[in-house]
């Protein structure tokens, strides 16, 4: 049996934090890099392009990321998709994986410097995931940080393994019209998260035009 957390424990812990700002902090909070996050979108809302513009901001905090392109795969589109985000910038600190099955990818993140943060796009790809599965791969990997893709429906994940991890997630980012809807449960010294954010500014303004931006 586990060794229970005392109240004054609980109080005096110090957990690591990623420093964020700006707009990030405005949406974000100031989270930690493990666990699992969610970003989930229709098809044509931004989702690949939002989830490119986050690792690479995550490269700040971490020694390396990776980005599973499970769906896409190693091609055209994704290399388009690539260049717009201007993923140069981070040179070595980014590594792609090519449709790598998470039983692959368990074992290169049993190695040593593997990737800190992960994006696996998306969950239609991952054939057979269950909830224990994905219980297991965060458990088994306590200091890495998942971000699952997922596809839409009615605003909601449209499959059941995806719902679920909605469910346990500590942020989730639902996409729509170039505009990403943050939900954190981590917050900054002045109570920043929770914002939304603008994907593609141009975009989000011709698809919102109700909106002031």
């Amino acid at each position: 049996m586990a060794r229970a957390i005392s109240n004054r424990n609980l109080y005096d812990a110090r957990f690591e934090v990623a420093e964020f700002t700006g707009k990030w902090l405005e949406s974000f909070g100031k989270p930690e890099l493990r666990g699992s996050w969610l970003i989930y979108a229709d098809s044509g809302a931004g989702k690949t392009h939002f989830a490119l513009e986050l690792i690479k901001y995550l490269s700040k905090f971490v020694d390396k990321v990776a980005y599973d392109t499970l769906e896409q795969g190693y091609c055209s589109s994704f290399q388009t998709a690539w260049k717009d985000a201007n993923m140069a910038e981070i040179g070595s600190k980014v590594v792609v994986l090519n449709k790598e099955p998470i039983e692959e990818l368990r074992e290169r993140l049993g190695k040593r410097k593997s990737p800190d943060v992960i994006v696996i796009d998306s969950i239609s790809a991952l054939v057979g995931f269950t909830r224990p599965a994905f219980t297991k791969l965060i458990n088994d990997f306590p200091n890495k940080l998942f971000i699952f893709i997922a596809h839409e429906k009615n605003g909601l994940p449209d499959s059941s393994i995806g719902l679920q991890i909605r469910k346990m997630s500590d942020v989730k980012v639902y996409i729509r019209k170039f505009i990403a809807y943050v939900t954190t449960r981590f917050r900054g010294e002045n109570g920043e998260g929770g914002s939304d954010f603008i994907v593609w500014e141009e975009g989000a303004r011709k698809a919102n035009p109700e909106r002031t931006f």
